[in-house]
């Protein structure tokens, strides 16, 4: 560089990348999408649906957020990062905002490109594979419903003990009574 040469930092894209970092704070797992195509009443549709699943979906620059990715020191999103990106921005559970986008998809000219979920780089074939996972609340449900079973028949086999000698003793008691 020349001397007397300085970079200057732009003020405006330094707040643009804090901005951007404030806003995954927070946030469990990313899904990018594609939005070219989407009028604007097909986006507000589809933030108000992911803001039901505790998501946010926003347009963000690819630049800008692959610096506050870096930033955050998550792993390298970059080759998501490419044309119009709109992210959703799931704080609870993302299977959810995955299925949801994923109908989206088949309405919409929405496409998805692929996530981080759980700090790993998911391509499109692991966001769709993940979709069709139980969610979180699924899976305690159904854990439940086997321990309730498992109970259920304790219940049941405790309660066939004295119901069964409750009978024998009646049996023998009429049987008793015939004979006396």
């Amino acid at each position: 560089m020349p001397e007397g040469y300085t970079t200057k930092v732009n003020e405006q894209k330094q707040a643009a990348v804090q901005a951007v970092k404030e806003r995954f704070a927070g946030v469990n797992d990313y899904v990018f999408t594609n939005y070219r195509g989407l009028t604007v009443e097909q986006i507000t549709a589809i933030r108000r649906a992911l803001h039901e699943q505790d998501a946010d979906f926003r347009v963000i620059k690819n630049r800008t957020a692959k610096i506050a990715f870096s930033e955050l020191e998550y792993p390298d999103v970059s080759e998501l990062l490419v044309g119009p990106t709109a992210v959703a921005l799931a704080r609870g559970e993302s299977g959810s905002v995955v299925k949801k986008l994923i109908d989206f998809a088949k309405e919409m000219p929405v496409e998805l490109k692929g996530g981080l979920i759980g700090g790993a780089v998911f391509s499109l074939e692991q966001v769709e594979a993940y979709s069709k996972l139980p969610s979180r609340d699924e899976l305690i449900a159904k854990l439940m419903s086997a321990m309730n079973g498992t109970a259920q028949n304790l219940v049941f086999v405790l309660n066939a003990i004295p119901q069964k000698l409750v009978r024998t003793l009646q049996a023998v008691k009429e049987k008793k009574e015939s004979e006396g």
